[in-house]
């Protein structure tokens, strides 16, 4: 058989299985008269070959859910790293999502539903996973005094991860973003002061702000309301999830998170409901030059769980607002400061 003529035909097969039927049988037109064969019926001088192919189903664009682990000086832990369909090796943005007590990668990722909400956006996501010799609920230490800074425990790890995958992928430097919640959402909220330049914005659901606790008593305090949180001035833009009705963490800890962004000189406020039933205030944060520096969104009548959740995983309340989506969407509005929008 000619070899040219395989090679087409080959191009028309894949075609097909990828769902454009129009250029599979343009393909295998061009196949039929580039070996000799007459296409055409007798008496007719030019037709439209009728070609009797399967239906094929659109190509679900999935991406792919790679597991890892990254080890350096400071420690190791697993992680699961998403990589969206649209990858060819161009610059993408990349989302750290750091789970909550209890959880693991998997767990998160079907709960939030943040690979389906990366995949038309094309933005990796990367799931560090805690391990339980570290602390054995699997919550992140963010109330340790010896994880809250640059350089130092899991802050430096969780970097040097971040920093890792942005090495072995074209990520985006401008584009790179850290969320959690509760524990995780906490120490979201230590990576972006202590990494201003690596993390361009935070999200933080259902978290608490740096520095809220030093050890195990101060923390339960501070998830009870706590002190007063001095701020820093330092954070990079941030966006809060709270549900006003959680137990776990007080939703005083959200209007915290935020004091750090200093500068927000007035917010815009809107109520609305929800598509799925529940309703929300959202308060949008500008400075001096009208820059959205912060966003907040108490979700009424919701618990301690991810806004707009699904029920695949734990902590989730699909009744708010869709937290994966305006994350994404508030995340994706910034980058570094001083680089083009």
């Amino acid at each position: 058989m000619n070899p040219s003529f395989q090679h087409a035909m080959a191009e028309a097969t894949r075609l097909t299985r990828a769902g454009d039927l129009q250029a599979a049988t343009a393909a295998i037109q061009a196949a039929l008269r580039g070996s000799g064969v007459d296409t055409r019926p007798a008496g007719v001088d030019d037709c439209v070959i009728d070609l009797d192919l399967p239906e094929v189903a659109p190509v679900e664009r999935r991406g792919e859910f790679l597991a890892g682990r990254y080890r350096d000086a400071t420690g190791s832990r697993d992680y699961k790293l998403f990589v969206p369909p649209g990858y060819r090796g161009q610059p993408l943005p990349l989302v750290v999502m750091l789970h909550g007590c209890t959880q693991d990668p998997d767990d998160f990722a079907a709960g939030t539903g943040m690979n389906d909400a990366a995949v038309a956006q094309d933005v990796f996501v990367l799931y560090p996973a805690q391990a339980q010799t570290h602390n054995s609920s699997r919550c992140w230490n963010w109330f340790k005094h010896n994880h809250q800074r640059r350089g130092r425990g899991e802050p430096a790890l969780l970097a040097g991860m971040t920093r890792e995958v942005m090495a072995r992928y074209a990520i985006d430097p401008q584009r790179v973003y850290v969320a959690g919640l509760s524990a995780g959402g906490a120490m979201a909220a230590i990576l972006g002061d202590a990494y201003p330049d690596l993390f361009a914005a935070v999200g933080v659901h259902s978290g608490l702000p740096t520095g809220s606790a030093t050890d195990v008593k101060s923390a339960f305090a501070a998830m009870k309301g706590g002190a007063a949180v001095a701020a820093t001035g330092g954070s990079p833009p941030t966006i809060v999830f709270h549900g006003d009705r959680d137990t776990t963490v007080h939703p005083v800890n959200g209007e915290k998170v935020l004091a750090a962004s200093a500068g927000a000189a007035g917010a815009d406020t809107e109520r609305a409901r929800s598509a799925n039933g529940r309703s929300y205030t959202r308060r949008v944060y500008r400075d001096g030059a009208g820059r959205v520096v912060a966003e907040h969104w108490a979700v009424h009548g919701a618990g301690h769980a991810w806004s707009g959740g699904s029920a695949r995983g734990s902590y989730t309340d699909a009744k708010g607002p869709d937290a994966s989506a305006e994350m994404l969407r508030f995340f994706l509005a910034n980058r570094q400061p001083g680089m083009p929008q």
